[in-house]
């Protein structure tokens, strides 16, 4: 689904991203955790086109990435910012659908089945403004899913919600991706997180030049609860080695190479 060989970026003098190889299967949750300015969002706006590689290659499908690939859609931090506040709720998930040459009525139709599947029924026709942080991050969410993409990138998305509204969407997200099988990159810098809705978690280097130092397999079962699954043994011996890498283990070559399958 997704391949990144020997991809580097810099701006200026500042090198950002070096020398990464990924290869991310169809229907896997990765998640990718690093220092704070590691380069982890420029990582993700690589993978969606919005910043070219300098070196290197990204394919998605097997097609060389050079723009916004199609059937790809992204849900960022900054929910607020994303949202188009003049349009309503229901209007601003079905968006997207417009490149589709749906009319406005199936648009709308696509947008009310999308919201009542995030836990949004009966919101359809209000306004951001008049929604929760977490009601409008479940927005987001729809939007990004009205299309159903193949590829979902996530840029730490819950990263500014109260605990109890991250733990939340964490639980949609993996819902989501059990239903849907979708392909995603999932961007935090919380390693539990990382842990807890990740098949697998890659760890970046500090920056300048930041670097694949972990790839780990998520062992956990798929099906997942915020108090079972965190309080269990393998959970804290993951989140253990994620943290221990993040806090500054050793840069080299990824454990178990740059390819590794989901949970079981």
């Amino acid at each position: 689904m997704l391949r990144l060989d020997s991809v580097s970026r810099h701006f200026g003098d500042q090198h950002v991203l070096d020398d990464i190889s990924l290869t991310v299967p169809a229907g896997q949750l990765l998640s990718v955790v690093g220092p704070s300015g590691c380069g982890k969002s420029t990582l993700l706006r690589a993978i969606a086109g919005l910043l070219p590689a300098q070196q290197g290659t990204i394919t998605v499908d097997g097609t060389p990435v050079t723009g916004v690939p199609d059937r790809l859609a992204v849900v960022f931090q900054e929910y607020g910012r994303s949202l188009l506040p003049w349009l309503t709720v229901r209007d601003n998930v079905a968006l997207p659908l417009r490149r589709r040459g749906l009319n406005r009525a199936a648009r709308r139709a696509e947008a009310e089945i999308i919201l009542e599947r995030v836990g949004l029924h009966g919101v359809a026709r209000r306004h951001p403004r008049e929604l929760s942080g977490g009601m409008q991050q479940r927005v987001a969410i729809a939007r990004a899913l009205v299309c159903r993409p193949s590829l979902l990138l996530m840029d730490e998305p819950f990263g500014s919600l109260d605990a109890g509204t991250r733990e939340d969407l964490e639980d949609l997200l993996l819902e989501v991706h059990r239903a849907d099988d979708t392909t995603i990159v999932f961007v935090t810098h919380d390693i539990d997180e990382s842990v807890y809705v990740g098949d697998r978690v890659v760890v970046l280097s500090p920056g300048p030049g930041a670097r694949v130092v972990r790839d780990l397999p998520v062992t956990l079962p798929r099906e997942r609860d915020q108090l079972t699954t965190r309080s269990s043994p393998a959970f804290v011996a993951l989140r253990t080695e994620v943290g221990r890498a993040v806090r500054g283990g050793p840069r080299g070559a990824p454990r178990g190479g740059t390819e590794s399958g989901g949970a079981q």
